[in-house]
């Protein structure tokens, strides 16, 4: 049975529960299977030999998402060895369709639709209430060895993670 972190985060300022473990630095980063916007499978051997700085939000199409997927866009060409991935359960056709409105070429968006997996293993599954098997807001560094450099779980997911100590640990990889 997965496990539930009751009222780990906050929506709004309502505790939200998440479904999975809490992943730490030092952790091995889950495996994943996700689909990118050309229905194509994505694991982590994807982007073997780079530090993935992996981004999920709720959905591309809140106010904070947007933000946040335009920023990492920004910052993401500057990044030497690194791809920034954002996961959210929308589905491929609304993320690529959210990229090519917005201009976003430098990230990779990637839909965990299909299956609960990737959440649950990141630990940022929601588990009840109106945002119900979306993702949390959370930052993840992994180096190119696979181990988790850099963990941020938003603790409230109406605000932002803090980009820099994201990017600072994805530069120093």
């Amino acid at each position: 049975m997965t496990e539930i972190r009751t009222g780990a985060i906050t929506l709004k300022g309502t505790p939200t529960d998440l479904a999975g473990p809490e992943l730490k630095v030092g952790d091995a980063a889950p495996a994943f299977l996700l689909q990118n916007n050309a229905l194509e499978d994505v694991t982590p051997g994807t982007f073997a030999g780079r530090t993935l700085v992996i981004a999920t939000i709720p959905s591309l199409d809140t106010p904070v998402c947007h933000v946040e997927t335009k920023r990492f866009n920004e910052q993401a060409g500057s990044l030497a060895n690194t791809k920034v991935l954002v996961v959210s359960t929308d589905l491929p056709f609304g993320q690529k369709r959210w990229c090519g409105a917005e201009g976003v070429e430098d990230v990779v968006t990637l839909s965990a639709h299909r299956s609960s997996e990737f959440g649950e293993a990141y630990g940022v599954l929601i588990s009840g209430g109106p945002f119900d098997q979306c993702l949390a807001r959370a930052i993840f560094v992994v180096n190119d060895a696979g181990i988790l450099v850099h963990v941020e779980y938003v603790k409230e997911v109406a605000e932002h993670p803090d980009y820099d100590a994201a990017l600072n640990a994805a530069q120093a990889e």
